[in-house]
């Protein structure tokens, strides 16, 4: 009786585990998907799979939190103010396949090189909530960008500045 418990919790666990390595190979298609297209300057392809709200709501935060950080006193509020327009505009400026092409260099997508394939890829992401996985190089390395599932395709939705200047010399 004991061994049937077992067996069957054991596949329990199995099938659990295929279905998040399922996960993981759906969202590989699509972070592939957008660093071919950083890395090909491909401005539709890249726009396909960026989230701008969420990555503008990323600069809109660290730029809070650096205001906060300052010791500017009174001027602490005007730039917390400020933080809002300053990731709109940022956003625009910032939010291009060209800004995140050192992303797709250290992911391995150069001209130079074959491009890695999605296992390779999915072993390198990582679940950080239900419907977001974040990309590192190995699977116990740095995540700099995070992904989030929306209407069954996995966008850009997060981006680690400090890992990015501490891993790539930035």
């Amino acid at each position: 009786m004991r061994i049937r418990a077992l067996l069957a919790v054991s596949l329990a666990a199995v099938s659990l585990s295929a279905c998040a390595t399922a996960t993981r190979y759906d969202a590989a298609g699509d972070v592939h998907a957008l660093l071919v297209a950083i890395r090909d300057n491909d401005h539709a392809a890249f726009d396909a799979r960026v989230d701008r709200p969420a990555l503008k709501a990323e600069i809109e935060s660290q730029l809070v939190r650096k205001a906060r950080g300052s010791n500017l006193g009174g001027w602490q509020a005007a730039l917390v103010a400020l933080a809002g327009p300053a990731a709109d505009i940022a956003g625009e400026a910032l939010i291009r396949p060209e800004t995140f092409r050192y992303a797709a260099d250290y992911y391995g997508y150069t001209p130079d090189k074959p491009i890695p394939d999605r296992i390779s890829i999915a072993a390198g992401l990582r679940y950080i909530g239900s419907d977001q996985v974040c990309a590192a190089k190995t699977k116990t390395g740095p995540c700099l960008l995070t992904f989030t599932l929306e209407g069954g395709t996995w966008r850009l939705s997060g981006f680690d500045p400090e890992t990015a200047k501490r891993h790539l010399k930035l």
